[in-house]
């Protein structure tokens, strides 16, 4: 199971893989945390089964303390940064300081945001500490993602919301938009996402062989592009 931040890059890495292990990959996506009955966390509590969960880092965290997956296994696989755009075309709001970035959101006539860890982040601890939630609250919309929803960016893309946040691995690669740039380095998550093996993995040495390809040095190029950082091979 896998949320949409890496799924690009796994998307990439997944079939060389396979060529390289003899191993078959049968993937199901979803959210690393939210409300949707597509949540990884939902679908785990629920039983069904999976070898692998590829998600946010600190989603992993809360499905090891639950019990879900194995804490001795998660493996950091890359950190995330929260990115905005606009429409393609628009003007580019400045973003470049925390007081800009501030003025920016207040400013906007209407803000998109994800369901899972970015959005969570930002309407649950962002926004209040930057005392703007209660004043933008009537303008910002939350936005379901994959499988069954999209990315933040198509919404801004088809004009209905002038900004939109999310992890900038999901939205570099979106048609119709502008990619602004990242939030401001102060107002940063540590974000990354990491994979772990379930706690009733059946196929754990094909598991963790493939959080090592992944975490490996030839993943560090594909990651890059996907709009993610890489970490240095342990």
């Amino acid at each position: 199971m896998i949320s949409a931040g890496f799924y690009g890059v796994y998307s990439e890495l997944g079939p060389a893989f396979e060529r390289a292990s003899g191993h078959h990959l049968v993937t199901t996506r979803g959210p690393s945390m939210g409300d949707s009955p597509e949540a990884i966390p939902t679908r785990l509590a629920q039983g069904e089964p999976a070898d692998v969960v590829i998600l946010d880092g600190g989603a992993a965290d809360a499905l090891g303390r639950q019990g879900l997956v194995r804490v001795d296994s998660k493996v950091n696989l890359a950190r995330s940064l929260i990115g905005m755009v606009v429409r393609a075309g628009a003007a580019k709001p400045d973003i470049a300081s925390v007081e800009a970035f501030r003025s920016t959101l207040l400013a906007a006539t209407s803000i998109a945001y994800s369901d899972s860890g970015s959005g969570t982040y930002l309407s649950t601890k962002l926004f209040p500490g930057l005392g703007v939630a209660e004043e933008i609250a009537g303008k910002t919309r939350k936005v379901r993602g994959p499988p069954s929803g999209e990315p933040v960016a198509a919404v801004v893309a088809r004009g209905e919301a002038e900004i939109g946040f999310q992890q900038v691995s999901e939205l570099i690669h979106v048609p119709g938009i502008s990619f602004v740039g990242t939030i401001p380095a102060e107002l940063q998550p540590t974000i990354f996402f990491a994979g772990a093996l379930t706690s009733s993995v059946r196929q754990a040495e094909a598991a963790s062989a493939l959080l090592g390809f992944l975490a490996s040095s030839q993943a560090a190029p594909v990651i890059a592009k996907a709009g993610l950082l890489p970490l240095p091979e342990r």
